[in-house]
Protein backbone atom coordinates (compact mmCIF):
# COMPACT_ATOMS: atom_id res chain seq x y z
CA UNK A 1 0.00 0.00 0.00
CA UNK A 2 0.88 3.58 -0.44
CA UNK A 3 3.02 5.02 2.61
CA UNK A 4 0.96 8.15 2.55
CA UNK A 5 3.35 10.10 5.96
CA UNK A 6 6.17 8.96 3.64
CA UNK A 7 4.66 10.70 0.48
CA UNK A 8 4.19 13.50 2.30
CA UNK A 9 7.69 14.15 3.83
CA UNK A 10 8.95 13.30 0.44
CA UNK A 11 6.80 16.60 -0.57
CA UNK A 12 8.02 18.87 1.96
CA UNK A 13 11.53 17.59 1.42
CA UNK A 14 11.52 19.18 -1.39
CA UNK A 15 10.53 22.63 0.00
CA UNK A 16 12.83 23.37 2.89
CA UNK A 17 16.42 22.00 3.16
CA UNK A 18 15.77 18.51 5.02
CA UNK A 19 16.29 14.72 5.23
CA UNK A 20 12.85 13.11 4.70
CA UNK A 21 13.39 10.27 7.32
CA UNK A 22 13.53 12.72 9.38
CA UNK A 23 10.52 14.84 8.68
CA UNK A 24 8.65 11.83 8.27
CA UNK A 25 9.40 11.04 11.93
CA UNK A 26 7.91 14.62 12.80
CA UNK A 27 4.08 13.91 10.93
CA UNK A 28 1.12 13.03 13.16
CA UNK A 29 -2.39 12.39 12.90
CA UNK A 30 -4.92 15.05 13.94
CA UNK A 31 -7.16 14.87 16.88
CA UNK A 32 -10.08 16.00 14.74
CA UNK A 33 -10.86 14.98 11.83
CA UNK A 34 -11.04 18.55 10.59
CA UNK A 35 -7.17 19.52 10.82
CA UNK A 36 -6.93 16.44 7.99
CA UNK A 37 -5.66 12.76 7.97
CA UNK A 38 -1.76 14.43 8.56
CA UNK A 39 -0.23 17.02 10.31
CA UNK A 40 3.40 18.48 9.93
CA UNK A 41 4.29 20.44 13.17
CA UNK A 42 6.78 23.13 12.18
CA UNK A 43 8.29 23.74 15.65
CA UNK A 44 10.99 21.56 15.62
CA UNK A 45 11.74 23.62 12.39
CA UNK A 46 11.88 27.16 13.75
CA UNK A 47 15.10 26.84 15.55
CA UNK A 48 17.14 25.37 12.44
CA UNK A 49 15.12 27.62 10.01
CA UNK A 50 15.51 30.71 12.10
CA UNK A 51 11.77 31.28 11.38
CA UNK A 52 8.23 31.34 13.26
CA UNK A 53 6.45 28.26 13.00
CA UNK A 54 3.43 29.81 10.98
CA UNK A 55 5.69 31.41 8.39
CA UNK A 56 7.69 28.08 7.64
CA UNK A 57 4.02 26.45 7.65
CA UNK A 58 2.67 29.04 5.46
CA UNK A 59 5.95 28.62 2.76
CA UNK A 60 5.95 25.05 3.10
CA UNK A 61 2.27 25.15 1.74
CA UNK A 62 3.54 27.63 -0.93
CA UNK A 63 6.10 25.95 -2.54
CA UNK A 64 4.71 22.45 -2.41
CA UNK A 65 3.91 20.53 -5.53
CA UNK A 66 0.71 18.43 -4.71
CA UNK A 67 0.01 14.91 -6.41
CA UNK A 68 -3.84 15.04 -5.88
CA UNK A 69 -4.10 11.63 -6.60
CA UNK A 70 -2.36 11.23 -3.46
CA UNK A 71 -3.18 14.47 -1.80
CA UNK A 72 -6.33 16.40 -2.27
CA UNK A 73 -5.59 19.65 -0.22
CA UNK A 74 -3.11 21.53 2.13
CA UNK A 75 -4.33 23.94 5.02
CA UNK A 76 -2.60 26.05 7.40
CA UNK A 77 -3.47 25.92 10.83
CA UNK A 78 -0.98 27.79 13.35
CA UNK A 79 2.57 25.92 12.81
CA UNK A 80 0.76 23.04 10.99
CA UNK A 81 0.72 21.99 7.98
CA UNK A 82 -2.57 19.57 7.99
CA UNK A 83 -2.98 17.61 4.79
CA UNK A 84 -6.11 15.92 3.42
CA UNK A 85 -5.60 12.36 1.58
CA UNK A 86 -7.64 11.65 -1.30
CA UNK A 87 -10.57 9.43 -0.45
CA UNK A 88 -10.86 7.40 -3.74
CA UNK A 89 -7.41 6.45 -3.54
CA UNK A 90 -7.41 5.43 -0.10
CA UNK A 91 -10.68 3.29 -0.61
CA UNK A 92 -8.85 1.62 -3.69
CA UNK A 93 -5.43 1.39 -1.95
CA UNK A 94 -7.35 -0.50 1.16
CA UNK A 95 -9.72 -2.70 -0.46
CA UNK A 96 -7.57 -4.02 -3.11
CA UNK A 97 -4.83 -4.91 -0.39
CA UNK A 98 -7.17 -6.84 1.76
CA UNK A 99 -8.85 -8.81 -1.41
CA UNK A 100 -5.54 -10.00 -1.69
CA UNK A 101 -4.68 -12.18 1.52
CA UNK A 102 -6.70 -13.44 4.06
CA UNK A 103 -4.14 -11.98 6.68
CA UNK A 104 -4.33 -8.20 6.36
CA UNK A 105 -1.67 -6.34 8.15
CA UNK A 106 0.64 -9.17 8.35
CA UNK A 107 4.16 -8.28 7.35
CA UNK A 108 8.18 -9.32 7.70
CA UNK A 109 8.88 -6.12 9.69
CA UNK A 110 10.69 -8.56 12.45
CA UNK A 111 12.49 -10.18 9.43
CA UNK A 112 13.20 -12.95 11.55
CA UNK A 113 14.82 -11.22 14.86
CA UNK A 114 13.76 -14.16 17.96
CA UNK A 115 11.81 -13.33 20.58
CA UNK A 116 11.10 -15.16 23.85
CA UNK A 117 7.70 -14.32 25.27
CA UNK A 118 7.93 -15.80 29.09
CA UNK A 119 4.14 -16.12 30.13
CA UNK A 120 1.37 -17.84 32.29
CA UNK A 121 4.00 -19.42 34.94
CA UNK A 122 1.36 -20.87 37.06
CA UNK A 123 2.33 -22.56 40.66
CA UNK A 124 2.30 -25.97 40.84
CA UNK A 125 -0.04 -27.33 43.79
CA UNK A 126 -1.58 -23.89 43.80
CA UNK A 127 -4.96 -22.65 42.04
CA UNK A 128 -4.20 -20.98 39.26
CA UNK A 129 -5.91 -17.44 40.03
CA UNK A 130 -6.77 -14.71 37.94
CA UNK A 131 -3.71 -12.80 38.31
CA UNK A 132 -1.87 -15.74 36.13
CA UNK A 133 -5.19 -15.23 33.50
CA UNK A 134 -4.25 -11.61 33.28
CA UNK A 135 -0.63 -13.10 32.59
CA UNK A 136 -1.60 -15.70 30.26
CA UNK A 137 -3.92 -13.54 28.26
CA UNK A 138 -1.27 -10.88 27.65
CA UNK A 139 1.63 -12.98 26.89
CA UNK A 140 -0.27 -14.79 24.90
CA UNK A 141 -1.33 -11.68 22.73
CA UNK A 142 1.87 -10.48 22.40
CA UNK A 143 3.18 -13.57 21.32
CA UNK A 144 0.63 -13.43 18.38
CA UNK A 145 1.23 -9.88 17.56
CA UNK A 146 4.85 -10.50 17.37
CA UNK A 147 4.49 -13.48 15.19
CA UNK A 148 1.74 -11.83 12.75
CA UNK A 149 4.71 -9.17 12.13
CA UNK A 150 7.64 -11.74 11.56
CA UNK A 151 8.87 -11.98 14.54
CA UNK A 152 10.71 -15.76 15.06
CA UNK A 153 8.57 -16.23 18.14
CA UNK A 154 8.65 -18.56 21.49
CA UNK A 155 6.49 -18.80 23.71
CA UNK A 156 7.79 -20.28 27.02
CA UNK A 157 5.61 -21.34 29.74
CA UNK A 158 7.87 -21.16 33.17
CA UNK A 159 6.40 -23.78 35.65
CA UNK A 160 6.66 -22.64 39.22
CA UNK A 161 7.81 -26.05 40.62
CA UNK A 162 10.32 -25.59 42.77
CA UNK A 163 11.25 -23.95 46.26
CA UNK A 164 10.42 -23.94 49.70
CA UNK A 165 6.49 -24.08 48.94
CA UNK A 166 7.75 -27.88 47.54
CA UNK A 167 9.23 -28.67 50.57
CA UNK A 168 6.10 -27.31 52.78
CA UNK A 169 3.91 -29.15 50.01
CA UNK A 170 5.84 -32.65 50.91
CA UNK A 171 5.26 -32.02 54.79
CA UNK A 172 2.19 -31.28 54.48
CA UNK A 173 1.51 -34.52 52.50
CA UNK A 174 3.39 -36.66 55.11
CA UNK A 175 0.98 -35.19 57.81
CA UNK A 176 -2.37 -35.35 56.30
CA UNK A 177 -2.07 -36.80 52.74
CA UNK A 178 -4.32 -40.23 53.35
CA UNK A 179 -7.03 -37.33 54.81
CA UNK A 180 -7.91 -36.28 50.80
CA UNK A 181 -8.68 -38.35 47.41
CA UNK A 182 -6.65 -36.60 44.66
CA UNK A 183 -8.60 -37.92 42.24
CA UNK A 184 -11.51 -35.40 42.41
CA UNK A 185 -10.48 -31.45 42.25
CA UNK A 186 -6.74 -32.15 43.16
CA UNK A 187 -5.83 -28.65 43.14
CA UNK A 188 -8.31 -27.50 45.31
CA UNK A 189 -6.96 -30.65 47.80
CA UNK A 190 -3.49 -29.42 47.03
CA UNK A 191 -4.38 -25.75 48.17
CA UNK A 192 -6.09 -27.24 50.80
CA UNK A 193 -2.77 -28.87 52.09
CA UNK A 194 -1.02 -25.47 51.51
CA UNK A 195 -3.06 -23.45 53.50
CA UNK A 196 -3.34 -25.98 56.99
CA UNK A 197 1.11 -26.41 56.36
CA UNK A 198 1.01 -22.13 56.04
CA UNK A 199 -0.76 -21.91 59.32
CA UNK A 200 1.18 -24.34 60.63
CA UNK A 201 4.47 -22.73 60.31
CA UNK A 202 3.30 -19.36 61.58
CA UNK A 203 2.60 -20.97 64.63
CA UNK A 204 6.39 -23.33 64.71
CA UNK A 205 9.20 -21.89 63.22
CA UNK A 206 10.07 -25.64 64.11
CA UNK A 207 7.95 -26.43 61.37
CA UNK A 208 8.98 -23.92 59.07
CA UNK A 209 12.73 -25.02 59.27
CA UNK A 210 11.96 -28.43 58.49
CA UNK A 211 10.28 -27.50 55.35
CA UNK A 212 13.01 -25.92 54.21
CA UNK A 213 15.33 -29.20 55.07
CA UNK A 214 13.06 -31.20 53.02
CA UNK A 215 12.89 -28.52 50.14
CA UNK A 216 17.04 -29.30 50.53
CA UNK A 217 16.13 -32.78 50.30
CA UNK A 218 14.35 -32.30 47.18
CA UNK A 219 17.21 -31.05 45.88
CA UNK A 220 19.44 -33.74 46.80
CA UNK A 221 17.26 -36.14 44.60
CA UNK A 222 15.78 -37.85 47.98
CA UNK A 223 13.78 -40.48 45.98
CA UNK A 224 10.50 -40.18 48.73
CA UNK A 225 10.84 -36.11 48.03
CA UNK A 226 10.63 -36.52 44.15
CA UNK A 227 8.10 -38.71 44.20
CA UNK A 228 5.67 -36.67 45.93
CA UNK A 229 6.45 -33.60 44.28
CA UNK A 230 6.25 -35.38 40.62
CA UNK A 231 2.82 -36.39 41.68
CA UNK A 232 2.03 -32.69 42.44
CA UNK A 233 2.91 -31.71 39.13
CA UNK A 234 1.32 -34.05 37.09
CA UNK A 235 -1.71 -33.48 38.93
CA UNK A 236 -1.45 -29.84 38.54
CA UNK A 237 -0.34 -29.62 34.76
CA UNK A 238 -3.26 -32.03 33.78
CA UNK A 239 -5.75 -29.51 35.54
CA UNK A 240 -3.54 -26.20 34.09
CA UNK A 241 -4.25 -27.64 30.27
CA UNK A 242 -8.14 -27.67 30.85
CA UNK A 243 -7.60 -23.66 31.33
CA UNK A 244 -5.40 -23.62 28.34
CA UNK A 245 -7.61 -25.22 26.27
CA UNK A 246 -10.26 -23.12 27.13
CA UNK A 247 -8.56 -20.12 26.57
CA UNK A 248 -7.29 -21.67 23.16
CA UNK A 249 -3.35 -20.72 24.44
CA UNK A 250 -0.25 -23.29 23.50
CA UNK A 251 2.73 -23.20 24.44
CA UNK A 252 6.43 -23.52 22.29
CA UNK A 253 7.88 -24.92 25.62
CA UNK A 254 6.94 -25.59 28.76
CA UNK A 255 9.84 -25.36 31.57
CA UNK A 256 9.43 -25.68 35.18
CA UNK A 257 11.84 -23.62 37.38
CA UNK A 258 13.28 -27.68 38.17
CA UNK A 259 14.55 -27.79 34.76
CA UNK A 260 17.30 -25.37 35.53
CA UNK A 261 17.97 -27.28 38.77
CA UNK A 262 21.45 -28.89 37.65
CA UNK A 263 22.10 -25.57 35.89
CA UNK A 264 22.60 -23.46 38.47
CA UNK A 265 25.52 -24.18 39.93
CA UNK A 266 27.30 -22.30 37.25
CA UNK A 267 25.92 -19.16 37.89
CA UNK A 268 27.23 -19.38 41.15
CA UNK A 269 30.55 -20.51 40.15
CA UNK A 270 30.75 -17.63 36.94
CA UNK A 271 29.44 -15.18 40.16
CA UNK A 272 32.33 -16.14 42.67
CA UNK A 273 34.87 -16.48 40.16
CA UNK A 274 34.38 -12.62 39.09
CA UNK A 275 34.05 -11.67 42.80
CA UNK A 276 30.13 -10.53 42.39
CA UNK A 277 29.08 -13.13 44.39
CA UNK A 278 29.83 -12.60 48.16
CA UNK A 279 29.15 -14.13 51.48
CA UNK A 280 26.57 -12.51 54.08
CA UNK A 281 25.26 -13.94 56.97
CA UNK A 282 25.94 -17.49 55.55
CA UNK A 283 24.17 -16.45 52.07
CA UNK A 284 25.41 -15.75 48.82
CA UNK A 285 24.54 -12.16 47.60
CA UNK A 286 25.70 -10.01 44.19
CA UNK A 287 25.67 -6.22 45.19
CA UNK A 288 24.36 -4.17 43.21
CA UNK A 289 24.23 -0.32 44.80
CA UNK A 290 27.07 0.42 41.26
CA UNK A 291 23.90 -0.35 39.14
CA UNK A 292 21.89 1.91 41.61
CA UNK A 293 20.36 -1.07 43.63
CA UNK A 294 20.37 -1.09 47.15
CA UNK A 295 18.92 -4.17 47.44
CA UNK A 296 21.37 -7.29 46.67
CA UNK A 297 20.44 -10.14 44.60
CA UNK A 298 20.40 -13.23 47.09
CA UNK A 299 21.66 -16.36 44.68
CA UNK A 300 22.12 -18.89 47.34
CA UNK A 301 20.57 -19.49 51.01
CA UNK A 302 22.62 -20.14 53.97
CA UNK A 303 21.53 -23.54 54.08
CA UNK A 304 23.13 -23.88 50.32
CA UNK A 305 19.70 -23.81 48.62
CA UNK A 306 18.81 -22.51 45.81
CA UNK A 307 16.43 -19.34 45.57
CA UNK A 308 14.05 -17.91 42.71
CA UNK A 309 16.67 -15.70 41.11
CA UNK A 310 19.57 -18.72 41.08
CA UNK A 311 16.78 -20.61 38.84
CA UNK A 312 15.96 -17.06 36.59
CA UNK A 313 19.82 -16.71 36.09
CA UNK A 314 20.22 -19.84 35.15
CA UNK A 315 17.40 -19.71 32.50
CA UNK A 316 19.01 -16.35 31.57
CA UNK A 317 22.36 -18.24 30.81
CA UNK A 318 20.60 -21.24 28.81
CA UNK A 319 18.32 -19.12 26.67
CA UNK A 320 20.90 -17.19 25.60
CA UNK A 321 23.23 -20.59 23.84
CA UNK A 322 19.77 -22.30 23.20
CA UNK A 323 17.84 -19.63 21.47
CA UNK A 324 20.44 -16.55 20.77
CA UNK A 325 17.10 -14.11 21.35
CA UNK A 326 17.02 -10.63 20.50
CA UNK A 327 14.11 -9.91 23.17
CA UNK A 328 13.18 -11.75 26.13
CA UNK A 329 10.10 -10.93 27.81
CA UNK A 330 9.01 -11.70 31.05
CA UNK A 331 4.80 -10.92 31.86
CA UNK A 332 4.94 -10.74 35.24
CA UNK A 333 3.05 -8.48 37.80
CA UNK A 334 4.14 -4.97 39.17
CA UNK A 335 4.40 -6.15 42.12
CA UNK A 336 7.96 -8.24 41.05
CA UNK A 337 9.81 -5.09 39.53
CA UNK A 338 12.66 -4.86 42.21
CA UNK A 339 13.12 -8.39 41.44
CA UNK A 340 13.76 -7.93 37.70
CA UNK A 341 15.65 -5.20 37.86
CA UNK A 342 17.96 -7.58 40.25
CA UNK A 343 17.81 -10.35 37.76
CA UNK A 344 18.82 -7.97 34.99
CA UNK A 345 21.38 -6.22 36.45
CA UNK A 346 23.21 -9.26 37.91
CA UNK A 347 22.51 -11.33 34.65
CA UNK A 348 25.53 -8.60 32.79
CA UNK A 349 28.05 -9.97 35.07
CA UNK A 350 27.63 -13.55 34.00
CA UNK A 351 29.78 -12.68 30.77
CA UNK A 352 26.88 -12.69 28.24
CA UNK A 353 26.94 -10.43 25.38
CA UNK A 354 25.86 -7.39 25.81
CA UNK A 355 22.62 -7.47 23.38
CA UNK A 356 21.31 -10.11 25.67
CA UNK A 357 21.21 -8.22 28.66
CA UNK A 358 19.86 -5.17 26.67
CA UNK A 359 17.17 -7.89 25.21
CA UNK A 360 15.84 -8.41 28.84
CA UNK A 361 11.99 -6.92 29.70
CA UNK A 362 10.09 -7.06 32.35
CA UNK A 363 6.53 -6.66 30.60
CA UNK A 364 4.63 -5.75 34.17
CA UNK A 365 1.05 -5.44 34.86
CA UNK A 366 -1.15 -4.20 37.47
CA UNK A 367 -3.37 -6.54 39.46
CA UNK A 368 -6.70 -7.84 38.93
CA UNK A 369 -9.20 -8.44 41.56
CA UNK A 370 -12.55 -9.36 41.51
CA UNK A 371 -15.68 -7.21 43.25
CA UNK A 372 -14.58 -9.21 46.68
CA UNK A 373 -11.20 -7.89 46.51
CA UNK A 374 -7.52 -9.09 46.39
CA UNK A 375 -6.92 -13.24 46.75
CA UNK A 376 -3.90 -15.04 48.81
CA UNK A 377 -3.26 -18.73 48.18
CA UNK A 378 -1.13 -18.56 51.54
CA UNK A 379 -4.37 -17.78 53.40
CA UNK A 380 -6.72 -19.51 51.36
CA UNK A 381 -9.19 -16.62 49.95
CA UNK A 382 -8.79 -16.82 46.46
CA UNK A 383 -11.05 -17.62 43.49
CA UNK A 384 -9.93 -19.92 41.00
CA UNK A 385 -9.68 -19.29 36.95
CA UNK A 386 -11.56 -22.40 36.35
CA UNK A 387 -14.58 -21.20 38.65
CA UNK A 388 -14.71 -17.48 37.23
CA UNK A 389 -14.65 -18.79 33.33
CA UNK A 390 -17.55 -21.53 33.96
CA UNK A 391 -19.29 -18.75 35.94
CA UNK A 392 -18.85 -16.63 32.67
CA UNK A 393 -19.80 -19.13 30.58
CA UNK A 394 -23.18 -19.81 32.31
CA UNK A 395 -24.05 -16.41 32.55
CA UNK A 396 -22.88 -16.04 28.87
CA UNK A 397 -25.52 -19.44 28.71
CA UNK A 398 -28.43 -17.42 29.72
CA UNK A 399 -27.61 -14.44 27.60
CA UNK A 400 -28.35 -15.84 24.25
CA UNK A 401 -30.66 -18.49 25.75
CA UNK A 402 -33.78 -17.01 24.10
CA UNK A 403 -32.07 -16.76 20.51
CA UNK A 404 -32.96 -18.90 17.82
CA UNK A 405 -29.20 -20.01 16.48
CA UNK A 406 -27.39 -23.60 16.61
CA UNK A 407 -24.42 -24.42 18.43
CA UNK A 408 -25.54 -22.50 21.33
CA UNK A 409 -23.13 -24.35 23.87
CA UNK A 410 -20.12 -23.37 21.29
CA UNK A 411 -21.39 -20.35 20.92
CA UNK A 412 -21.74 -19.32 24.91
CA UNK A 413 -17.86 -20.54 25.15
CA UNK A 414 -16.86 -17.89 22.57
CA UNK A 415 -18.43 -14.77 23.74
CA UNK A 416 -17.71 -15.72 27.68
CA UNK A 417 -13.90 -16.35 26.56
CA UNK A 418 -14.35 -12.95 24.47
CA UNK A 419 -15.62 -11.55 27.36
CA UNK A 420 -12.67 -12.33 29.67
CA UNK A 421 -10.05 -12.00 27.29
CA UNK A 422 -11.31 -8.75 26.55
CA UNK A 423 -11.89 -7.61 29.77
CA UNK A 424 -7.78 -7.82 30.70
CA UNK A 425 -6.44 -6.46 27.53
CA UNK A 426 -9.16 -3.47 27.53
CA UNK A 427 -6.76 -1.10 29.61
CA UNK A 428 -3.63 0.21 29.62
CA UNK A 429 -1.52 -3.11 31.85
CA UNK A 430 -0.38 -1.22 34.22
CA UNK A 431 -3.55 -0.31 35.39
CA UNK A 432 -5.00 -2.14 38.22
CA UNK A 433 -8.63 -3.55 37.33
CA UNK A 434 -11.84 -4.75 38.73
CA UNK A 435 -13.24 -7.95 36.73
CA UNK A 436 -17.04 -7.07 36.24
CA UNK A 437 -18.73 -10.21 34.90
CA UNK A 438 -22.04 -8.45 34.18
CA UNK A 439 -19.84 -5.01 32.81
CA UNK A 440 -17.45 -7.80 30.68
CA UNK A 441 -20.67 -9.45 29.05
CA UNK A 442 -22.15 -6.17 27.96
CA UNK A 443 -23.13 -6.67 24.21
CA UNK A 444 -23.45 -2.87 23.96
CA UNK A 445 -20.29 -1.67 25.89
CA UNK A 446 -17.09 -1.39 24.86
CA UNK A 447 -16.53 -5.04 25.36
CA UNK A 448 -14.85 -8.29 23.61
CA UNK A 449 -18.54 -9.53 23.29
CA UNK A 450 -19.59 -5.65 20.99
CA UNK A 451 -16.74 -6.57 18.94
CA UNK A 452 -17.51 -10.17 18.39
CA UNK A 453 -21.87 -9.00 18.33
CA UNK A 454 -20.41 -6.23 15.29
CA UNK A 455 -18.00 -8.77 13.51
CA UNK A 456 -21.81 -10.90 13.06
CA UNK A 457 -23.58 -8.32 11.88
CA UNK A 458 -21.05 -7.46 9.04
CA UNK A 459 -21.73 -11.55 8.78
CA UNK A 460 -25.41 -11.45 8.01
CA UNK A 461 -25.26 -7.87 5.68
CA UNK A 462 -22.44 -9.70 3.38
CA UNK A 463 -24.69 -13.05 3.61
CA UNK A 464 -27.81 -10.70 2.59
CA UNK A 465 -26.05 -8.94 -0.20
CA UNK A 466 -25.60 -12.29 -1.70
CA UNK A 467 -21.91 -12.82 -0.22
CA UNK A 468 -18.81 -10.55 -1.22
CA UNK A 469 -18.86 -8.68 -4.56
CA UNK A 470 -15.64 -9.38 -6.75
CA UNK A 471 -13.13 -6.08 -6.10
CA UNK A 472 -13.04 -5.68 -10.02
CA UNK A 473 -17.20 -4.50 -9.35
CA UNK A 474 -16.24 -2.17 -6.76
CA UNK A 475 -16.29 1.38 -7.47
CA UNK A 476 -14.52 3.01 -5.15
CA UNK A 477 -15.48 6.87 -5.41
CA UNK A 478 -18.86 5.24 -3.84
CA UNK A 479 -16.58 5.30 -0.36
CA UNK A 480 -15.74 8.75 -0.41
CA UNK A 481 -18.35 10.22 1.88
CA UNK A 482 -17.23 10.94 5.58
CA UNK A 483 -18.55 7.63 7.32
CA UNK A 484 -16.91 5.39 4.42
CA UNK A 485 -13.71 7.48 5.28
CA UNK A 486 -13.38 7.19 8.75
CA UNK A 487 -13.83 3.25 8.33
CA UNK A 488 -11.28 3.19 5.83
CA UNK A 489 -8.79 5.47 7.76
CA UNK A 490 -8.97 2.46 10.69
CA UNK A 491 -8.22 -0.29 8.03
CA UNK A 492 -4.99 1.34 6.54
CA UNK A 493 -4.05 2.08 9.98
CA UNK A 494 -4.18 -1.72 11.13
CA UNK A 495 -0.92 -2.71 10.57
CA UNK A 496 0.82 0.15 12.24
CA UNK A 497 -1.53 0.13 15.26
CA UNK A 498 0.11 -3.82 15.61
CA UNK A 499 3.57 -2.35 15.07
CA UNK A 500 2.47 0.03 18.15
CA UNK A 501 1.44 -2.97 19.88
CA UNK A 502 5.06 -4.48 19.62
CA UNK A 503 6.86 -0.98 20.43
CA UNK A 504 5.37 -0.68 23.74
CA UNK A 505 4.39 -4.70 24.73
CA UNK A 506 1.01 -2.94 24.96
CA UNK A 507 -1.62 -5.11 23.65
CA UNK A 508 -4.13 -2.23 25.01
CA UNK A 509 -3.78 -0.74 21.79
CA UNK A 510 -5.04 -3.06 19.76
CA UNK A 511 -8.15 -4.00 21.87
CA UNK A 512 -9.09 0.13 21.68
CA UNK A 513 -7.94 0.13 17.99
CA UNK A 514 -11.04 -2.46 17.69
CA UNK A 515 -13.81 -0.58 19.64
CA UNK A 516 -13.09 2.19 17.45
CA UNK A 517 -13.56 0.04 14.25
CA UNK A 518 -16.63 -1.69 15.59
CA UNK A 519 -18.02 2.50 16.23
CA UNK A 520 -17.01 3.69 13.31
CA UNK A 521 -18.70 0.69 11.33
CA UNK A 522 -21.91 0.89 13.24
CA UNK A 523 -22.29 4.75 12.56
CA UNK A 524 -21.28 4.22 8.64
CA UNK A 525 -23.74 1.31 9.18
CA UNK A 526 -26.79 3.65 10.72
CA UNK A 527 -25.57 6.20 7.92
CA UNK A 528 -25.73 4.42 4.85
CA UNK A 529 -27.64 1.66 3.60
CA UNK A 530 -26.03 -0.77 2.29
CA UNK A 531 -28.70 -3.08 0.56
CA UNK A 532 -30.15 -0.81 -1.87
CA UNK A 533 -31.01 -0.92 -5.55
CA UNK A 534 -28.41 1.09 -7.52
CA UNK A 535 -25.73 -2.41 -7.46
CA UNK A 536 -22.70 0.22 -7.88
CA UNK A 537 -23.10 1.56 -4.33
CA UNK A 538 -24.34 -1.88 -2.94
CA UNK A 539 -20.72 -3.54 -3.87
CA UNK A 540 -18.52 -0.89 -2.53
CA UNK A 541 -20.56 -0.45 0.48
CA UNK A 542 -20.60 -4.40 1.09
CA UNK A 543 -17.43 -5.01 -0.32
CA UNK A 544 -15.95 -2.19 2.95
CA UNK A 545 -18.54 -4.17 5.16
CA UNK A 546 -16.86 -7.57 4.69
CA UNK A 547 -13.21 -5.36 4.97
CA UNK A 548 -14.40 -4.23 8.29
CA UNK A 549 -15.13 -8.30 9.69
CA UNK A 550 -11.94 -9.23 8.53
CA UNK A 551 -10.21 -6.99 10.16
CA UNK A 552 -12.04 -7.29 13.29
CA UNK A 553 -11.51 -11.08 13.29
CA UNK A 554 -8.09 -11.10 12.48
CA UNK A 555 -7.36 -8.59 15.39
CA UNK A 556 -9.65 -10.26 17.79
CA UNK A 557 -7.73 -13.72 16.66
CA UNK A 558 -4.65 -11.63 17.94
CA UNK A 559 -5.85 -10.74 20.50
CA UNK A 560 -6.86 -14.33 21.66
CA UNK A 561 -10.45 -14.39 20.60
CA UNK A 562 -12.20 -16.28 18.51
CA UNK A 563 -15.31 -15.04 16.58
CA UNK A 564 -18.35 -16.80 16.31
CA UNK A 565 -20.72 -16.71 13.08
CA UNK A 566 -24.06 -16.04 14.91
CA UNK A 567 -24.87 -14.22 18.05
Amino acid sequence: MINFKQKIAEMIANTIEANKEELETYIEKPKTIANGDYAFPCFKLAKTLKKAPQAIAEGIKEKIKLDETLIEKVEVVGGFVNFYVNKETLAKEVLLELSKTEEYGKSDLGKGQKIIVEYSSPNIAKPFHIGHLKNTIIGHCLYNVYKYLGYNTISLNHIGDYGTQFGKMIEAYKKWGDEYDFTQEPIEKMADLYVRINNLCAEDEKVLEECRETFKKLENGDPYCVEIWNRFKDLSLEEFEKIYKLLGVEFDFVDGESFYSDKMQEVIDILKNNGKATESEGALVVNLEDDGIKTPCIIQKANGSSIYATRDLAAILYRTREYNFDKCLYVVGIEQDLYFKQIFATAKYLGIADKYVKGLEHVSYGLIRLPEGKMSSRKGNFVTTNDLLNETIKKASEIISDRDIENREEIAKKVAMGAVVFNNLSENRIQNQVFDLNAALNFQGETGPYIQYTYVRTKSVVEKAGGVPEIADVNFDVLTDDYSKNVLKLIYNFEEVLVQVTDKNEPSILSRYLIDLAKAFSTFYNENKIIVDDKNVQNARVYLTYAVGQVLKIGAKLLGIEMPNKM
